[in-house]
């Protein structure tokens, strides 16, 4: 019983360390957003082509890359947090 408890608590701090680094992630692509919108308007303001601008492309991205860093999140509980949780239940 031991051992499937050391298992159990080795799986929760993966599971954090995970949630941890992808929200750290996270964080940088939005505040580093939100920096650029605050102390260089001028950049996010190039226009790339008609009807579009560097800030709404970013904006748009940092929306794309919170998506992609949940489905990174869902595939690998899926693929791995949740057959390592069946195991230890047996």
């Amino acid at each position: 019983m031991a051992h499937s408890d050391a298992r159990l608590h080795a799986l929760a701090a993966k599971r954090w360390r995970i949630a941890i680094w992808l929200s750290v992630l996270m964080l940088i692509a939005y505040y580093g957003f939100i920096l650029l919108v605050a102390f260089n308007k001028p950049l996010l303001g190039t226009v790339l082509t008609t009807g579009l601008t560097l800030g709404i492309l970013l904006g748009a991205l940092v929306i794309v890359f919170a998506w992609v860093l949940t489905l990174v999140y869902v595939g690998w509980a899926n693929n791995k947090y949740d057959h390592e949780l069946a195991e230890l239940r047996g």
